[in-house]
């Protein structure tokens, strides 16, 4: 009786190995994922860089997204041509990866913006398409309803009633993510709700450890666009400084300085504009800007 219990106990440990053995590298692939996202929590992306690692077991998909985030915080051109190229790895790799999804929509928004893309209302449903597809796979993807709210304040016609409670949606959802909150703060400012944006934004600069540029020059851009201009610049100088080769960056830089009569400063950066993004057009660009910040970057020598 000892014997065959001894028996069967040594089977149960030889199934366990074998299965061990057999599943060795996707273990190791799930605890180095585990660690690379602790320390981007700690260091970088905050919270809501757990959303970004339940989504796959796809070491390499995680990564590519990873990387991909990375670029596009860089914010130009090339940056953003990167980002996608490695978000439409990271889908071939899982199709079912909803941040993969997420940082490809951030992209197609990005094109207008960056004016790569002739036409800004096939980039904008491009990028719609894409959130709601990350949605769908995720239904409690706060980023991904923040950004979709920023797209519907910012397409033509804006739609802050649908741009609002999406962006409201994405706090509730994830009240310690920094990107859900930068989001609303963006969506308030497009809907003229400039003082209540600015809490929305330092709550996204307290919960990021290490805040991308975007955060900085956006809280400066509320603060201009209320007439506090020696605020607007120190937050857009901060911005300059930590990422001096990111295209919005100089964009809003150029336009607080102009707001300010800072005409000289501002004309020096609107050709730092020029030196990342040669093609830029201001015709092209107030179609999706109001009138006040085409106004300044006109007066800062852009055509």
């Amino acid at each position: 009786m000892k014997q065959l219990q001894k028996r069967k106990e040594l089977h149960l440990w030889s199934e366990r190995y074998d299965r061990n053995l057999k599943d060795i590298f996707a273990v190791q692939d799930e605890i180095t994922k585990k660690i690379i996202t602790a320390m981007q929590v700690k260091l970088t992306e905050g919270e809501q860089t757990r959303t970004v690692a339940k989504g796959t077991n796809n070491l390499e998909a995680y990564l590519k997204c990873l990387q991909a985030n990375d670029y596009l915080n860089r914010a130009n051109i090339e940056s953003n041509a990167l980002a996608k190229q490695l978000a439409e790895e990271a889908i071939n790799l899982d199709p079912e990866y909803a941040w993969a999804y997420y940082i490809k929509a951030i992209t197609h928004q990005n094109d207008v913006w960056l004016g790569t893309r002739k036409s800004p209302e096939q980039s904008w449903t491009r990028a719609k398409e894409l959130f709601q597809k990350s949605i769908v796979l995720d239904d409690n993807f706060a980023e991904a309803y923040g950004y979709l709210g920023f797209l519907y304040s910012m397409a033509s016609p804006k739609q802050p009633d649908k741009a609002i409670p999406l962006g409201k949606k994405a706090v509730a959802l994830n009240p310690n993510s920094a990107t859900a909150h930068l989001q609303l703060g963006k969506v308030l400012t497009f809907a003229g709700r400039y003082e209540e944006s600015i809490p929305e934004y330092k709550t996204a600069i307290r919960l990021n450890p290490i805040p991308p540029n975007r955060y900085l020059w956006s809280l400066g851009f509320s603060y201009g666009l209320m007439g506090q201009y020696e605020k607007a610049i120190t937050w857009c100088e901060k911005a300059v400084r930590q990422e001096p080769d990111s295209f919005y960056v100089h964009l809003m830089m150029a336009v607080v300085y102009s707001w300010s009569g800072r005409d000289e400063d501002a004309r020096a950066q609107a050709a730092e504009v020029l030196r990342i993004n040669p093609n830029f057009s201001l015709e092209k660009f107030e179609k999706r800007a109001g009138k006040s910040l085409v106004d300044a970057l006109r007066k800062a020598g852009l055509k």
